[in-house]
């Protein structure tokens, strides 16, 4: 069953649109919208759309091999539709499934972890990178202060 999609505002230049394409778990929108919200007017836009697929692990694991010969799923994927200057128009895809799993790992709550992913994939579409330890570091802090604006202390991952 798909769940219709809900559209927020910042104002009349800027949209996030939600995408659900699961019915498992209860998603808190607002948090959502209010994330990418505060992400992309932190980087200076002003302009645009970003729309947040929600989907499970079977529907990340399609695109991550159609899209960039991962035969695996992941958490989150985000793709860069178009940047120019004060302008943005990007996709972010997250697993829900991949979320729950490692929210019991990691001991909290899925609706923190997955909104870890969303402000992930949100960094990465403003411009932030994780490809090297010093951006990887410089990417994190930036998770941590954006969580910290919804009252949630970044989780740590058990490898570090």
């Amino acid at each position: 069953m798909r769940i219709p999609a809900e559209c927020y505002w910042i104002d009349a230049l800027f949209s996030v649109l939600i995408t659900n394409e699961q019915s498992k778990y209860q998603l808190d929108t607002e948090r959502i919208e209010l994330a990418v919200n505060q992400i992309v007017k932190e980087a200076g836009i002003v302009t645009g759309d970003v729309s947040v697929a929600v989907v499970d692990d079977r529907t990340i694991h399609e695109l991550n091999i159609q899209y960039l010969n991962h035969d695996y799923p992941t958490d989150v994927i985000s793709f860069l539709l178009e940047r120019e200057d004060e302008h943005l128009e990007g996709e972010i895809i997250v697993s829900v499934d991949t979320a729950a799993e490692l929210a019991q790992d990691y001991g909290w709550d899925w609706n923190n972890e997955f909104l870890l992913y969303v402000i992930h994939g949100c960094l990465h579409l403003v411009g932030y990178d994780d490809k090297n330890p010093a951006a990887k570091a410089v990417m994190q802090e930036a998770e941590r202060r954006h969580l910290l604006m919804f009252g949630i202390e970044h989780r740590l991952d058990p490898a570090e």
